[in-house]
């Protein structure tokens, strides 16, 4: 796999910008992907050094959409999607993080 399809976007939300206090980046990845990946391409990207990296599938999840006849409700699944948590090396820091959304 290509380093340019295994990171799809930086994850930006109220915990994931907590573990950036802590020198952890949270990240969407290609389902495909795995960790020795994942770290050549974060190492690739943002020419830092990479001391660890966690990997969480997150499940797709059911999902309820309103009425669509006398009684009846549609149903569906959200995607399941991948993401990692990196963890840098100390005094590594990933600057243009947040301006990357």
């Amino acid at each position: 796999m290509q380093t340019y399809e295994v990171l799809l976007r930086p994850i930006v939300s109220e915990k994931s910008t907590d573990l950036a206090g802590a020198n952890k980046y949270t990240f969407e990845v290609n389902r495909r992907s795995n960790k020795i990946e994942v770290r050549r391409a974060v190492q690739d990207r943002y020419r830092v050094q990479v001391a660890s990296v966690n990997i969480i599938n997150v499940p797709a999840k059911e999902k309820g959409a309103g009425f669509v006849g006398i009684g009846k409700r549609r149903r569906g699944l959200t995607s399941g999607w991948k993401k990692a948590v990196v963890t840098l090396a100390p005094g590594e820091r990933i600057e243009d993080f947040f301006g990357a959304v």
